[in-house]
């Protein structure tokens, strides 16, 4: 019996992906100044970025990791446990503590990394991970590699938790949440979730990626904004590639959880540690992000702003109060369509579509930044308005030429 040839099988799904209007084509960005990207030799106002708090060419973070780079070098030569752990990781490690009020933090490469160190670490073949439908693609992963029972419940939903923890088996049991929905952008009920993971003995876990930096004190994250606590929420997610503009993540929380990860995680015992001149770029955006206020208080009149103005014009909005502000399309096509008519007019705003979104569900994921300006916001909205139009009679004429006799 002959097995099926890998070029067949992937040049189907790529033809699916076409006819389905889901291929996805990088985009290369020869230039970044503030919120400008030249792409292909022109310059866009970018609108699909998670550079929140507009550090990541913030001179101070630039500076230190020049700094560190020229002294240090740029590799992390080693894992952490064998020698790649320097003193900035340490200091940064620290800092991260401090800022979140927890008692310790672990640095990892990436946010994806993260998420699969702590399900993994945590979670068994017995065990269950109860999560959101719209959680992370990273958070859904970990629960498959770990092999644990994955139950998911409908979105934002804390009765339909406590119904998948109520008829798991004797193991384990974890509640996995995204903070802030990095689709949707709007925010998890934490506190009922608290109280479900309280109830039924399970360990809650906020993957918080969009939301540090950006909500609660000092911009401590959705678990702050929430006034949680630690007995509460042991284990939080912290990522660098939002709005601390760098890159990385870490896992903060209870003392004896983090020692476990630092010893039994695979993706922390088996990789190189992040370069020593990443760690000192993200402790100098971590100090910024504490004391600015005024970034995220720009950023509260940036989303009101365009939450005003784009309801008045009556594009469907989903329900945030973040800086994630999808524009509900539905179409994949129409949503493609929006976005070139968008990047002509000047504007950078990528087409979301299944599977990153559910089926009928496409959408222009606008995002906002500290360093747009109010004239920005509102030339957006403006041109996300004759790209509706545009995209409508696109569609009408479609429809007249589909029923039309040849």
């Amino acid at each position: 019996m002959a097995r099926p040839g890998w070029r067949e099988r992937v040049e189907v799904a790529r033809q699916a992906r076409e006819a389905a209007s889901r291929q996805r084509v990088r985009r290369v960005a020869s230039h970044r100044d503030g919120a400008r990207c030249t792409v292909d030799g022109r310059s866009l106002l970018n609108f699909c970025g998670n550079d929140y708090l507009g550090l990541s060419q913030h001179f101070a973070v630039v500076n230190a990791l020049q700094d560190a780079a020229s002294r240090e070098g740029a590799g992390g030569i080693g894992s952490h446990l064998v020698c790649g752990h320097h003193a900035l990781h340490d200091t940064l490690e620290k800092e991260l503590a401090d800022w979140l009020e927890v008692p310790r933090a672990l640095l990892f490469g990436s946010g994806f990394l993260a998420n699969l160190a702590v399900v993994q670490a945590l979670l068994g073949d017995d065990d269950v991970c109860v999560q959101d439908r719209l959680n992370h693609a990273s958070l859904i992963d970990a629960a498959r590699l770990a092999g644990c029972h994955l139950r998911r419940y409908p979105h934002a939903d804390p009765e339909g938790a406590i119904r998948q923890l109520r008829g798991v088996p004797d193991g384990a049991a974890m509640l996995a949440t995204d903070g802030v929905f990095s689709m949707d952008g709007d925010v998890a009920p934490l506190r009922e979730l608290a109280l479900v993971a309280r109830v039924q003995q399970a360990l809650m876990y906020v993957d918080d990626a969009h939301g540090i930096g950006v909500l609660g004190p000092d911009g401590r994250g959705s678990v702050a904004a929430a006034r949680l606590t630690i007995e509460q929420v042991p284990l939080r997610l912290a990522t660098f590639g939002k709005a601390l503009g760098s890159h990385g993540a870490a896992v903060v929380g209870d003392e004896q959880l983090i020692a476990h990860l630092a010893e039994t995680a695979r993706p922390y015992i088996y990789t190189t540690a992040m370069p020593p001149a990443q760690a000192a770029a993200t402790l100098a955006a971590v100090l910024i992000a504490r004391s600015e206020h005024w970034r995220r208080e720009k950023l509260v009149d940036l989303t009101t702003r365009f939450r005003d103005r784009a309801l008045a014009a009556g594009l469907v909005l989903l329900p945030s109060e973040t800086p994630i502000q999808p524009v509900l399309v539905g179409d994949d096509a129409r949503a493609l369509s929006m976005a070139a008519s968008l990047e002509k007019a000047g504007y950078w705003v990528t087409a979301i579509r299944p599977p990153t979104v559910p089926e009928g569900r496409a959408r222009l994921r606008v995002t906002l930044s500290a360093l747009h300006a109010e004239a920005d916001v509102d030339g957006l909205v403006a041109a996300l308005v004759k790209a509706r139009d545009r995209a409508e009679a696109e569609a009408r004429v479609a429809a007249i030429d589909q029923y039309t006799p040849r």
